[in-house]
């Protein structure tokens, strides 16, 4: 799984889409050049600019999604993981996937949160049980991700905007993929939404590095 020893040549990012799509049938275009932008994997170029991704740069891109989905680890972490893994050092084996219905008590064990903790996640609309009262899978990442700001202080009543935004981003996409052909719907919603958290993840990266530049005093 290194990024090192790429063959000259190599597969188009069309082709990766085409090898990861049977596994993960969310992932995108667009998912892939973010987790590009974000160095988890570091694919090649012609001298023209496209991109080549080696064997090695698929397997990195199934550990990625695998990793998110499958143990709703974040990306620095999994980077974190890679790093070790191009340094010699074995990665965490990710197991096997598990199942789709989630109980109160698997979230809180998978999460690392306590009761009162979801109860104060479920009173600000971050996460919410379905019916029969499970949890799915994007439960568990929401919560963990929320225990992990908690730790620099960021709480869960601090998020309320984070809610409101991306329901208006689901309102916006939903509206486009209604708009679209009924044979392209799906496609278009899945692309928008991936470009989507690409967008808000550049607004935020600018806004904090401007803020930055602010508090710097000038000598």
């Amino acid at each position: 799984m290194t990024a090192a020893g790429r063959p000259r040549g190599g597969l188009s990012i069309g082709a990766v889409l085409s090898q990861l799509r049977p596994d993960f049938p969310d992932v995108t275009i667009s998912k892939i050049r973010f987790l590009e932008s974000e160095g988890l994997v570091r694919p090649a170029r012609t001298a023209s600019g496209y991109r080549q991704f080696a064997p090695a740069d698929v397997e990195r891109l199934r550990y990625v999604l695998a990793a998110q989905r499958d143990r709703y680890l974040p990306l620095k972490v999994i980077k974190e993981q890679l790093d070790a893994v191009d340094q010699g050092v074995r990665a965490v084996d990710l197991g096997p996937s598990p199942g789709h219905r989630i109980t109160r008590d698997d979230l809180l064990a998978r999460a690392g949160i306590e009761s009162a903790e979801l109860a104060d996640l479920e009173q600000h609309g971050l996460v919410a049980a379905g019916p029969g009262g499970f949890y799915d899978h994007e439960a568990v990442q929401i919560a963990a991700t929320v225990r992990a700001m908690a730790e620099h202080g960021v709480q869960a009543r601090h998020l309320r905007p984070f809610r409101a935004a991306a329901d208006r981003e689901v309102a916006l996409v939903e509206q486009a993929a209604a708009a679209a052909h009924r044979a392209r719907a799906d496609e278009v919603a899945r692309d928008l939404a991936a470009l989507s958290v690409t967008l808000h993840t550049l607004l935020v990266k600018v806004g904090l590095r401007d803020g930055a530049g602010k508090r710097v005093s000038p000598r």
